[in-house]
């Protein structure tokens, strides 16, 4: 099973592609850990990546769709995985479609949850750039940069609403649930 998680800050994306990567047996590809990974091991890519972050720019597209592809066509990925981080707009997705095709995923999960409980869980989980001023901007980025991907799988079938609100294990349960 290919999963995608989707859904605003704080909506548990995380916590549940972990919990349900380990009731499915399939692992959770976070793009920030495959990063990390490459970098701490200086693989080529990992260089790559640490140049780019380290000027303060942004990763490229084609250069993180390498990087899944690399991550993907491990053996512990062939029952299937779980991706987190990776398309957050559309022409990531398309470039994900480009280059695996429009099978990389059977469903797209997205965790839905009220602004009050968003900002709620952010600005409880003590980060210090946890401000609300900044909860309120990423949250605002998702809406423009993210959502859009919700139609976008919703157009071919794929996309699976689950409300995120509640005990983290009754969500797990909602979300295997409707796969």
């Amino acid at each position: 099973m290919k999963l995608l998680f989707l859904g605003p800050p704080g909506a548990g994306k995380g916590t549940q592609a972990q919990q349900v990567a380990a009731a499915l047996g399939i692992v959770h590809i976070s793009t920030g850990e495959m990063f990390r990974r490459h970098m701490a091991g200086g693989t080529p890519l990992g260089e790559r990546v640490r140049r780019i972050i380290d000027r303060g720019d942004l990763v490229p597209d084609s250069l993180t769709v390498e990087m899944l592809l690399d991550r993907i066509s491990e053996p512990d990925a062939a029952a299937g995985y779980i991706l987190d981080g990776f398309p957050r707009t559309l022409p990531q997705a398309r470039a994900l479609d480009e280059a695996v095709g429009a099978g990389a995923l059977d469903s797209a999960v997205v965790l839905e949850a009220s602004e009050s409980v968003l900002v709620e869980r952010m600005l409880g989980r003590g980060r210090d750039d946890d401000t609300e001023a900044a909860v309120r901007n990423r949250l605002d980025a998702y809406r423009r940069d993210t959502a859009p991907l919700i139609d976008f799988y919703q157009e071919r079938g794929i996309a699976v609403r689950v409300p995120g609100e509640g005990a983290a294990a009754a969500i797990t349960e909602r979300i295997l649930g409707v796969l």
